[in-house]
């Protein structure tokens, strides 16, 4: 059936309309419209976003399949409201030629949930001495607009800086993972009261805002675009909103959980809270939530990592670092956010929609819920409440930080382009 007549929604978090959707377009909104010969979705009480969209996921795919594939990943992406994920290039081979974009864009194409845009790696291999190929990508079918090394941090100055000129000339943009190597050596944990009290190596704040702040600085120079990938402290915030303040093109993302989660979760050993960067301090939670409000951090980004069995249920300094985040991240947002009243549902469409298609150049997604717009939308019931069981998940992999949690809000509907992909909670 090509009509769908969602009632009674509300739209952006407004009052209840109804929306008609008819082929891959948005028909028509209103009060009252006509379900005639349209298939009806009630949507009484349910909050409708446009599609959400993540600049920062993993999928694995090529190399990993024993973690994540395009499938898994996109699968794990409807049922979280996504409509488009931005594909990280540290895969197997590296994505840092046009062939393996090529190849991850097709992916998407022939098994994609959701449409999948592949992230180009800056270097070659990811070792930060040598400039991939930008502008291949680019003019491959991908059609490559956002470049990161994320994973590993472009340490070198003069790379970061020549990446950042090449990506200017057909208005990318570089997407970096703020790291310094060389103080975060042997690190397990951040650095502070709870790393000192359990003995494990300490990973400092001033290793991620030092590498924030040199980058603003050479983007200001060069007068390019800069993202930066999981702003996770409170310093970090404040180099950001002074480089905004002097009109540098600095972007920055926050995850889910470094909104949630603080490192003294570390006292139980347990890997699954072993990511990068580390969870900060209850201080650092609490500015990153009034920055993600302000506008100082501009997106919500998943750095959905997924991870075998074996690879996290091991003794912590051997774990992988990373988590899962797709099937979770709105839940995460309504209760850090929306819940605490420090942002509404339009403005979590602008974080989580609007603002990260806008920085990825993502056509057709991230647009308003009108006439005339693709039909990629998102409904959720945001009255329900239920604890987060991984045994559902639609990725492959189950490191997610909230097992057994309760969190708020659930994912009912998902379109892409007018198609169902996910409907009632279950993936079609």
């Amino acid at each position: 059936m090509s009509k769908i007549l969602i009632r009674g929604a509300k739209v952006l978090g407004g009052e209840p309309q109804d929306v008609l959707i008819d082929g891959e377009v948005v028909a028509a909104v209103g009060t009252g419209l006509s379900d005639e010969g349209a298939e009806v979705v009630e949507a009484a009480g349910k909050v409708l976003l446009p599609g959400l969209v993540d600049l920062h996921t993993h999928l694995r795919e090529p190399g990993r399949e024993d973690s994540e594939t395009v499938l898994t990943g996109t699968r794990a992406a409807a049922s979280g409201g996504y409509t488009a994920v931005f594909a990280m290039a540290n895969t197997f081979p590296v994505a840092d030629t046009a062939g393996v974009v090529e190849q991850v864009y097709r992916l998407g194409k022939e098994h994609g949930y959701c449409d999948v845009q592949p992230i180009g790696a800056v270097t070659v291999g990811l070792e930060g001495r040598k400039l991939a190929e930008l502008g291949a990508m680019h003019e491959s079918a991908a059609g490559v607009t956002v470049f990161s090394d994320d994973g590993k941090c472009v340490d070198d100055a003069v790379i970061m800086r020549r990446a950042l000129e090449y990506v200017k000339a057909f208005g990318g943009v570089v997407a970096q993972h703020a790291q310094e190597p060389r103080l975060t050596e042997g690190a397990q944990m951040n650095e502070g009261v709870v790393s000192a009290e359990l003995g494990l190596g300490g990973w400092p704040a001033v290793a991620e805002e030092s590498i924030i702040a040199r980058d603003v600085l050479l983007a200001e120079h060069v007068g390019s675009r800069v993202h930066i990938c999981h702003l996770s402290t409170a310093g970090s915030v404040e180099i950001v909103r002074w480089a905004k303040s002097r009109g540098i093109d600095v972007t920055a993302e926050v995850t889910p959980h470094h909104l949630l989660l603080t490192d003294e979760l570390v006292r139980s050993y347990n890997p699954v809270y072993k990511v990068n960067p580390p969870l900060r301090t209850e201080r650092d939670v609490h500015a990153l939530r009034e920055a993600l409000a302000d506008g100082t951090i501009d997106i919500v980004a998943t750095d959905h990592a997924p991870h075998p069995h074996e690879d996290k249920d091991c003794e912590w300094a051997a774990a992988a670092m990373g988590m899962v985040g797709l099937e979770t991240a709105l839940s995460v947002v309504q209760e850090t956010m929306v819940d605490t009243g420090l942002l509404d549902w339009a403005q979590v469409a602008d974080r989580m929609s609007f603002a990260p298609a806008r920085i990825g150049r993502a056509g057709g997604h991230g647009r308003p819920v009108s006439a005339g717009e693709p039909a990629n939308l998102t409904l959720v019931d945001s009255a329900y409440r239920g604890q987060v069981d991984p045994a559902g998940f639609a990725s492959r992999s189950r490191n997610t930080p909230y097992e057994g949690r309760e969190l708020p809000g659930r994912v009912t509907h998902t379109w892409l382009r007018g198609k169902a992909t996910l409907v009632d909670g279950k993936l079609t």
